[in-house]
């Protein structure tokens, strides 16, 4: 909880800071940068950097947690925190290295306000950062401490690699120590930290996409453009030059999207393109489980030949016993699809349903309006974005 003077200095300032966020975490990242350039290389994601979308996502979550520490002065925002705290911990991230952004974040905040950075508003927007950091620090040392392979890099043999479509690859892979396998929950992912021509050790996430309690992990990767840029310059790599007998470096399994399918709750798993990884094993989940509660499968995509672990999406959601698959494609469409984009009108969604979304925010923004048109309550509609999360903080 903020002190009643910096919530009063924070409710006064929070207009100016905000209309100039998106310059001072620009200027932030510069200088972090320029004093430690191994963090660009070998922990920040340069397509992100490149793109501006990670300085977007940190400019709103540094306002969205102001304006709920003022607004809900006795909650904290923990989908929020806890979605940043499980990137965080998949990176590795440190407690340490809270103090080094809180050097540059405040440097770049005196920089572009000048002399409006008085005394008193500096002490406030401390208070305000550091009660974001030391709740991140916490729920990051909980997970650490939950995870069986803590916040270390493990090897992964690569066992087998299967093109599932044009751009997208699967790999099968197995610890190289021979050693267990901590089981994860459906929808969680992995970071794979892979060194690149450069020389830099770039890390992205990719949803797993086998069965839980499987001793075998699986992620299946979509190549993004075709690597003359940062942004796709993992998936490239991977596509391009991993192959079985390759070894990569895994994190433990980290991610906030998570199946809770037991307590019989009408479910509803709707994704677009490469969103239907998490939703891949949710429903392996749910078969090996032999769940008996209703399920409503969503997927929309360009077509057929595009729809990545397609078998996989047919043969998990005809094990169970109460069971629907409703897929759109743009063209292409084979018998017993549709033709276009996702659309729920004619989708029947039971009382109570639960929905996980993963895919393109406008597919996401548009599904979700269509599920609380439908009745579904907002809190039951949970998500995951593939990178920097530009939604959340709009919302926290």
């Amino acid at each position: 909880m903020l002190s009643e003077p910096a919530a009063a200095t924070v409710r006064a300032t929070l207009p100016a800071v905000g209309a100039h966020l998106d310059e001072i975490t620009e200027r932030f990242y510069a200088g972090l940068f320029a004093a430690r350039p191994e963090l660009l290389r070998d922990l920040f994601n340069r397509g992100n950097q490149a793109a501006g979308t990670q300085r977007q996502a940190l400019a709103g979550s540094i306002a969205a947690f102001a304006t709920h520490l003022l607004d809900h002065p006795d909650r904290r925002p923990d989908a929020m925190l806890t979605r940043i705290a499980h990137k965080h911990a998949s990176l590795g991230v440190a407690p340490e290295q809270y103090a080094l952004v809180h050097e540059h974040l405040f440097a770049a905040i005196a920089e572009v306000l000048g002399e409006a950075v008085t005394p008193e508003v500096a002490a406030a927007w401390d208070e305000v950062y550091w009660l974001m950091a030391n709740a991140l620090v916490a729920i990051e040392k909980r997970l650490y401490e939950e995870s069986a392979d803590g916040s270390g890099w493990r090897k992964w043999e690569v066992v087998e690699r299967v093109t599932e479509t044009a751009d997208v690859v699967s790999f099968r892979l197995r610890p190289v120590d021979g050693g267990p396998v901590a089981d994860f929950r459906a929808g969680q992912y992995v970071s794979v930290r892979a060194e690149l021509p450069d020389g830099a050790r770039q890390i992205r996430q990719y949803s797993l996409t086998g069965t839980p309690g499987s001793t075998l992990r699986r992620i299946s990767v979509k190549r993004v453009y075709d690597g003359a840029s940062p942004d796709g310059e993992v998936s490239h790599h991977l596509h391009a030059r991993v192959r079985e007998g390759d070894v990569l470096e895994l994190s433990a399994p980290y991610g906030d999207l998570v199946l809770d399918a037991t307590d019989g709750t009408p479910l509803l798993l709707a994704s677009a393109g490469i969103g239907v990884t998490p939703m891949i094993a949710m429903l392996a989940r749910l078969a090996a489980d032999g769940h008996g509660g209703p399920v409503t499968v969503v997927h929309g995509d360009r077509s057929p030949a595009d729809h990545a672990l397609l078998a996989d999406h047919e043969a998990h959601t005809a094990k169970l016993a109460d069971a629907a698959a409703h897929f759109w494609y743009e063209q292409d469409a084979t018998p017993g699809s549709r033709t276009g984009l996702v659309d729920l009108a004619g989708v029947d969604v039971s009382d109570g349903t639960r929905a996980y979304l993963c895919g393109p925010l406008p597919f996401m923004r548009a599904v979700r309006a269509q599920l609380i048109g439908k009745g579904v309550a907002p809190a039951d509609i949970h998500y995951e974005v593939f990178g920097p999360d530009l939604w959340l903080a709009a919302q926290a």
